[in-house]
């Protein structure tokens, strides 16, 4: 004969009494993410809200845009149309998506092929050339800007506009060449020696087995130098300010900042503008980016 035990319906006290240990559990959980993540969340919180506030006064009026307050009153979405339509504005966003696509575009096939040379090829005065290259980067470009722009001017006739800061970047960069490099070491050997022994010359293993090995490199450094000519207003000043039809965004921006001192709505329309796209571009890149970046420091 068997017995059987029921047990007892629980009471509401005791299923109030779990919900409150669930309850209390998931607040000790969350306030543990905090503590852990707390200097991160400063971190962003630091690197976020001045954002925030270049928009929130964007879309506020001429008169709410002078006073303290944070919050607009109604949103003014025109003012990025009037900033848009502000003569001279589209030829400034034409000239920095210039300068920016064709600047990446020459220093990445430039520099490529050096740092190709210099991370496989073993031939007297590599080190020496290395070292050349890098000793590069330590000479500040203040330095040369008067004589570059005696050449640029007075033998060539191109001050008034953007390409002397674009032709020298198809003779190398220092700075990629020295990432592309340190990206380039962490490729095996093994894959170009076999190459070679298929038949594969020097220029058609660098096209078909090193580049698409190192797209991550090569994306990093195409990301920095768009960022770097996007964002450069010390060349723009030097050859262009005396064209405005040849002004950027970054040198065209500290005119119309002048033209409405008072109308800070106007001035924080116009510089989200000229941030969006590298905002956008970084956003969508920003996985390459940090993977190439990663990686050229792999091995020296």
């Amino acid at each position: 004969m068997t017995t059987t035990t029921l047990n007892p319906p629980r009471t509401a006290a005791a299923r109030g009494s779990d919900a409150g240990g669930a309850g209390a559990h998931r607040r000790k959980k969350f306030l543990h993410w905090v503590a852990v993540h707390a200097l991160a969340i400063a971190a962003a919180l630091f690197f976020v809200l001045p954002f925030v506030f270049v928009f929130l006064t964007s879309v506020m009026s001429d008169q709410q845009a002078l006073t303290s307050d944070l919050w607009p009153h109604s949103w003014h979405w025109s003012n990025y149309a009037t900033v848009f339509h502000t003569p001279g504005f589209l030829s400034w966003w034409k000239n920095s998506l210039m300068y920016a696509v064709l600047g990446t575009l020459f220093t990445v096939l430039s520099s490529t092929p050096v740092a190709y040379a210099l991370a496989k090829f073993r031939f007297k005065g590599r080190r020496v050339a290395m070292v050349l290259v890098i000793s590069t980067m330590m000479l500040p470009p203040q330095v040369i800007v008067i004589p570059m722009y005696l050449v640029w001017a007075q033998q060539f006739h191109l001050s008034g506009s953007l390409w002397p800061l674009i032709i020298p970047m198809a003779f190398g960069d220092a700075y990629s060449i020295f990432l592309l490099r340190q990206f380039l070491l962490t490729i095996p050997n093994e894959y170009i020696e076999s190459a070679k022994v298929d038949g594969c010359g020097e220029l058609r293993t660098l096209l078909r087995i090193v580049v698409p090995m190192a797209k991550p490199g090569i994306a990093a450094v195409a990301l920095f130098q768009f960022f770097y000519c996007w964002n450069d207003y010390f060349g723009p000043q030097i050859y262009a300010s005396q064209n405005p039809g040849a002004w950027t965004l970054s040198y065209g921006l500290e005119s119309f900042k002048s033209a409405h001192s008072v109308n800070w709505n106007m001035t924080m329309a116009a510089t989200l503008l000229v941030m969006a796209p590298v905002i956008i571009v970084f956003f969508f890149a920003q996985k390459a980016f940090v993977e190439g970046v990663t990686l050229t420091g792999v091995k020296g």
